[in-house]
C-alpha cells in the first residue's frame, strides 16, 4: 500500500504535464481531426458560410483519378528522396574531414549554419535570382567558362533540379552539425583500439563510426524527411509549381486545391494522404532504428 505521500507525488508529474496536454490536444488533435472529417465533405471557399455536403470518399477517388496529383506524388517522392540521400550524404563527408580537431572548426560551424537561419522566402528569392537566365550569376560564370547557359527554372527537366540543389545548399549543414556531433560523442578508445588491430580508416569507418552513429543517422533522415515533405515556400517563390506542374510536390498541390481551386474538402483529403505517407515513413524508419539500435 503506497502512503498518501507516495501518491500525491506519483500525481505530481502528471498534473504538471496537463496543461501541456491540453495545448497540445488543442493546437494538433483537434486540427487534424478537423482536416480528417472535413476530407469527407465537398467545401467550397467561395460558399464558406453554407454547410458542407457529405460526400464520402468521393474527394479521395476524385484525386488518385488526377493525372496532376498522381505527378505531384511522383515529384514528391523524388524531391524527398533526392535531398535526404544527398544531404545525408555531403553531411557526412564533411563531418568526416572536419571531426578531428580542425584549426577554425568554430568558424566553420558558424558559416555552416548560416543558410539554415535564413528564411525561406529570402531563399528563394535570392536563388530565383541567381538562376535567372538573364542576369543571373550561375548563367554568367557558365557564359565566362565557355559552356552553354542553361533555362534552370524554364526547363520542366532542369527545374526540379534546381530546386533540389537549392534545398540541399540551405539543409546539408543540419546534417552536417547533426552527424558532427554524432561523431564526436564516439569514444576515442574504440578508434585506437581498432587502430592497434591494424583497422585502416576505411574499415574504422565502415565498422566503428557509422554503427556508433547510426542512431544519429535515422533520426537526421527523418527529420529531414518530414521537413522536406512539408516544404512549399522555396518552390511557391521560385517555380509556383511549373514549368507545367514539374515542380508541384504535395504541399504546393494542397495550397492550389484549397486556394485556387477553392475545394476545401479535397485540399483536406491530400493532407490527410500527405499526413498518412510523413507518418508510414516515420514509423518504418524509427523502428527500423529501434531494431539496429538493439
Amino acid at each position: 500500500m503506497f502512503s498518501n505521500g507516495v501518491m500525491k507525488r506519483n500525481k505530481s508529474p502528471y498534473l504538471f504535464a496537463l496543461p501541456a496536454i491540453a495545448v497540445l490536444l488543442l493546437v494538433m488533435v483537434v486540427p487534424v481531426a478537423s482536416g480528417i472529417r472535413l476530407s469527407f465533405f465537398e467545401w467550397f471557399l467561395r460558399d464558406i458560410r453554407k454547410e458542407p455536403v457529405f460526400v464520402g470518399l468521393w474527394n479521395f477517388v476524385d484525386l488518385f483519378g488526377s493525372e496532376n496529383f498522381q505527378t505531384s506524388i511522383r515529384v514528391t517522392l523524388v524531391f524527398t528522396i533526392s535531398v535526404v540521400c544527398l544531404e545525408l550524404f555531403v553531411g557526412l563527408v564533411l563531418a568526416l574531414l572536419l571531426e578531428d580537431g580542425l584549426p577554425g572548426l568554430r568558424f566553420f560551424r558558424t558559416v555552416f549554419i548560416l543558410p539554415v537561419m535564413i528564411a525561406p522566402v529570402v531563399v528563394g528569392v535570392v536563388w530565383k535570382f541567381l538562376y535567372n537566365p538573364s542576369y543571373g550569376k550561375i548563367n554568367y560564370f557558365l557564359s565566362v567558362l565557355g559552356l552553354k547557359e542553361i533555362g534552370w527554372l524554364s526547363d520542366p527537366h532542369m527545374a526540379l533540379i534546381s530546386i533540389i540543389i537549392t534545398d540541399i545548399w540551405q539543409w546539408t549543414p543540419f546534417v552536417f552539425l547533426l552527424l558532427l556531433a554524432g561523431l564526436q560523442g564516439i569514444p576515442s578508445d574504440l578508434s585506437d583500439a581498432a587502430r592497434v588491430d591494424g583497422a585502416n580508416y576505411l574499415q574504422n569507418l565502415i565498422h566503428i563510426k557509422l554503427p556508433c552513429i547510426s542512431g544519429v543517422i535515422g533520426i537526421t533522415a527523418v527529420l529531414r524527411l518530414i521537413d522536406a515533405f512539408r516544404g512549399l515556400v522555396v518552390m511557391f517563390i521560385m517555380t509556383n509549381g511549373g514549368p507545367g506542374v514539374s515542380t508541384e510536390i504535395l504541399s504546393l498541390h494542397l495550397y492550389k486545391t484549397a486556394f485556387t481551386d477553392q475545394r476545401l474538402g479535397k485540399a483536406s483529403a491530400v493532407a490527410v494522404i500527405l499526413l498518412g505517407i510523413i507518418t508510414l515513413l516515420s514509423i518504418i524508419f524509427i523502428t527500423k532504428n529501434m531494431k539496429d539500435e538493439t
